[in-house]
């Protein structure tokens, strides 16, 4: 049977309410200092700016989000018995909540569901960081070591874990179908992985609302919204 790989970015998930980053009403434009909030160093550095980050962690649409069509589409496709393989930009964990079974999502940026620490680099649920937040912890530390708390999810200036980054790269070279749901295709390394799907032999098909670096090396250009346009997609996919 095909192996469908499908990277999906931030736009598979803004019909679930979740603002996009570099979209007209991206979060990075409507609020440029945001960024801060998810640069390792300022993190670390700035202990104003985490307290400032776990109140904004609590009021997180991206924790209270769930799935829309395009996720339960692309679950639907596992359903059929069709080899589905995705790999994600996102860190809302919806492909998961959709009915994806959790060995099929390969998370390239992390989770925003769970903390790790960033010295003894424990993970554990974001429900008890923020439980601690609102019982009147501003900034909560590590229960083990002591060491500062971040979202387990790869901040600016950290790198992909590279056994994450190594398993990606296999899929999309043994893949024959893949798909680019919702992602500028600007986020190296993410974004490269197109490329090396295509350079494999997969059909390479594009599915976003704006121009795509690897437009040109698609077979097909999706330009209509997400939520509507991949489900019918996607059938013609199903057991192929």
């Amino acid at each position: 049977m095909t192996l469908v790989a499908i990277l999906t970015g931030a736009g598979i998930s803004t019909d679930s309410g979740i603002p996009d980053y570099r979209g007209p009403n991206g979060v990075w434009r409507r609020d440029p200092g945001a960024e801060r909030y998810v640069t390792y160093d300022a993190y670390m550095s700035d202990p104003g700016l985490r307290r400032r980050a776990w109140r904004r962690r609590a009021d997180s649409p991206t924790l209270r989000a769930e799935p829309n069509a395009a996720h339960r589409a692309i679950a639907d496709l596992h359903r059929s018995g069709t080899p589905v393989r995705v790999l994600t930009q996102n860190v809302d964990g919806l492909h998961q909540r959709a009915g994806l079974p959790g060995e099929k999502v390969l998370e390239l940026h992390g989770t925003a569901r769970e903390i790790m620490c960033t010295g003894c680099r424990r993970r554990s649920s974001v429900d008890g960081a923020l439980a601690r937040v609102a019982a009147g912890e501003e900034d909560p530390r590590c229960e083990e070591c002591g060491g500062i708390l971040k979202s387990a999810t790869v901040m600016f200036g950290e790198r992909l874990d590279p056994a994450v980054l190594r398993e990606a790269l296999a899929i999309a070279k043994e893949c024959e179908v893949f798909l680019a749901v919702g992602s500028t295709l600007q986020v190296q390394p993410a974004a490269s992985l197109a490329g090396v799907a295509a350079d494999h032999g997969a059909g390479l098909i594009v599915v976003n609302a704006d121009p795509t670096p690897y437009d040109a090396r698609a077979e097909r250009v999706v330009r209509e919204p997400i939520g509507t346009s991949l489900p019918p997609l996607l059938r013609t996919l199903h057991a192929a």
